[in-house]
């Protein structure tokens, strides 16, 4: 073991020293992958240094990107046919954004609007974008328009009581979450009856989530989590729609197996057609939240109907960069991407994304 450590440990230093990683400046454009064609559980992606500079997007260029990728995964001529293989006109579609970075690492509102006009090209009407946190949203710019109506579910939005995922894990509970309310209610009415202990194995799914759509388009941004390893496909819809999950993030391994457990129920599972991860700004340390230091203008769009696929594309792409940055990997605290290969959730295979030229 000591030969193999020292090994590592000469090779590492070998490696040329880095350039801070600069977050006002765009990557260069790499080389397009010569890849094959990719079968089902394929990411596509493309890659345009012109849709992002300076934290500002080119709101046309996003469009045709998130149009091509969307025509690309479904093999349909156009974008009404794409969106129309996805959903039908009748359905209410759901876009979970990811809105933890509030104004400069959330889901870009050029995103949001690209899926949208596809969807209404389809003859959707009834969307809902929504997220956790009512000031994340309100931050990041979403509030109801003519094309959409934003919900959250915390705090003061509900939580659905009979649909509830239990772990083993004992979260400690705090204001907005379900049972939390239930119990203090009622030693609000009686104060002579002292609540009992606030620590749950339970954990409700939001409301939005299980009564409010019936498709589900997911959004969530390209970016390492402290804890968890990445905030990607599966953490977009999980972590962020349930309560008490403060649990599933204190410390290394503890979001594994929740988060392929989370995902793995019907009302996740069976009603996610298409993730598209906005990679325009990554960020390969501290995320959900914003982390400027860590912060790259990535200037690209992934998407995918396989999200353990994805998400090892990009938990791939994000040691890279922690690596350049002599950073530890995040490969071992995102094991929850091995286990939700293992459930059946996707293919992670060794990460290939299918650049679009």
């Amino acid at each position: 073991m000591r030969t193999g450590l020292v090994f590592i440990l000469s090779l590492l230093a070998s490696l040329p020293a880095i350039a801070q990683l600069d977050p006002q400046k765009p990557e260069p454009e790499p080389t397009p992958m010569a890849l094959p064609e990719v079968p089902v559980g394929q990411v596509v992606a493309i890659h345009n240094p012109g849709m992002i500079t300076s934290y500002e997007t080119d709101d046309a260029k996003v469009k045709e990107a998130v149009d091509r990728v969307v025509m690309a995964l479904t093999k349909q001529p156009n974008v009404a046919a794409a969106w129309s293989s996805l959903v039908k006109p009748t359905d209410r579609v759901g876009l979970k954004i990811s809105a933890a970075g509030q104004q400069h690492f959330s889901t870009h509102h050029a995103v949001v609007d690209a899926v949208v006009s596809g969807l209404h090209q389809a003859g959707v009407t009834n969307i809902i974008l929504w997220d956790r946190s009512a000031d994340d949203l309100k931050q990041s710019g979403y509030r109801d328009n003519a094309s959409y109506k934003v919900r959250w579910s915390y705090p003061g939005k509900a939580y659905a009581p009979k649909s509830v995922y239990v772990s083993s894990v004992l979260g400690q509970l705090i204001w907005g979450d379900l049972d939390f309310t239930r119990r203090y209610s009622t030693f609000e009415l009686n104060p002579n009856e002292k609540p009992k202990d606030n620590l749950s194995s339970n954990s409700h799914f939001a409301s939005v989530l299980v009564s409010d759509v019936d498709k589900v388009i997911n959004l969530p941004v390209l970016s390492a989590h402290a804890t968890c390893g990445l905030a990607g496909a599966l953490y977009n819809m999980t972590i962020p729609n349930i309560d008490n999950w403060r649990r599933f993030t204190t410390g290394f391994a503890q979001s594994d197996p929740a988060i392929p457990e989370i995902y793995s129920d019907p009302v996740v599972a069976n009603k996610v057609v298409l993730t598209i991860m906005d990679g325009l700004i990554a960020q390969f340390a501290g995320g959900p939240e914003f982390q400027p230091n860590y912060a790259i203008h990535h200037a690209t769009i992934y998407a995918s109907r396989d999200p353990v696929a994805l998400d090892t594309a990009a938990l791939k792409q994000i040691d890279k960069w922690r690596v350049r940055a002599r950073m530890r990997p995040n490969v071992a605290d995102a094991s929850y991407l091995q286990s939700a290969r293992e459930a059946g959730l996707g293919n992670a295979g060794g990460g290939e994304v299918r650049m679009l030229p």
